[in-house]
């Protein structure tokens, strides 16, 4: 990164890290809340598969409650609903649910084939499931933000961005997560270009496949992201996922790594 760095920027990005509660899939909601309040992080994505189900409401105000009460705030809702694939009557009790939550937004995927094997019909039914998707969630207020993600359309910086087109909808934006095997330089011009259309980031370090790493094992990956994060994108939440053996004693090592390429 070349120039002056904006220590305000730093700031920013700073309070926004946070964690996926999928990390701590086998913690209960009160200590993943401890997890991420001991690891000084800001922010959690609560996951719909167990900690706050989309059909258990009292569970799910259950979670924003803890949550709150330990100073944090609910990132988002990290759904599984696919678009194209998942009925779209499924979509109303998800984003119902992430009102409950206090989510912002809704994580969802771009149905359910990736874009080798996916034909214009695949294309078709997921573009127009995320059309009626938006109208769903402005009607509750919540936006909504796509796993990038193989086996989606989401697979690849440029059908991410052509899908986003054809949806057309600013209710509507992207996460970006390392692809698989990808090195440091293309990936990190990938996010360059999903920048404008970012919602947030999941922090993690696999390599080689999906080989889970420290975050500090790949810090070439990681302070090059950061370095163009601040630079250049609006800040938006940086969310930890996937440590080694989902062990929860590496969630503060790792926010600690990432605070410090944050501001280095």
């Amino acid at each position: 990164m070349t120039g002056p760095v904006d220590i305000r920027a730093v700031d920013d990005w700073s309070q926004r890290i946070g964690i996926c509660s999928v990390t701590l899939r086998h913690l209960a909601p009160a200590e993943v809340v401890d997890t991420c309040r001991d690891a000084g992080l800001s922010r959690i994505e609560w996951g719909a598969d167990v900690h706050a189900p989309p059909e258990d409401l009292a569970l799910v105000t259950q979670v924003r409650e803890l949550t709150e009460a330990a100073g944090l705030m609910v990132a988002s809702y990290g759904s599984y609903w696919r678009a194209g694939a998942s009925p779209m009557a499924e979509l109303t009790p998800v984003v119902t649910a992430a009102r409950a939550l206090g989510a912002p937004r809704v994580r969802v995927w771009a149905g359910d084939l990736g874009t080798d094997a996916a034909d214009g019909s695949t294309w078709d039914a997921v573009a127009g499931a995320l059309t009626d998707a938006c109208a769903v969630a402005r009607d509750h207020d919540v936006g909504l933000a796509l796993e990038f993600h193989r086996n989606t359309l989401t697979d690849s910086v440029d059908t991410t961005l052509e899908l986003l087109d054809r949806v057309g909808d600013e209710t509507l934006r992207t996460y970006w997560q390392p692809r698989l095997d990808e090195a440091v330089e293309p990936g990190v011009d990938g996010l360059r270009r999903l920048g404008p259309f970012l919602a947030g980031v999941h922090v993690f370090s696999w390599w080689p496949g999906a080989t889970r790493l420290r975050l500090a094992e790949r810090t070439d990956l990681w302070a090059a992201v950061t370095d163009l994060l601040v630079a250049e994108v609006a800040p938006c939440d940086l969310l930890l996922e996937f440590v080694p053996d989902d062990d929860p004693a590496f969630v503060a090592p790792d926010a600690a790594v990432l605070r410090g390429l944050l501001s280095r």
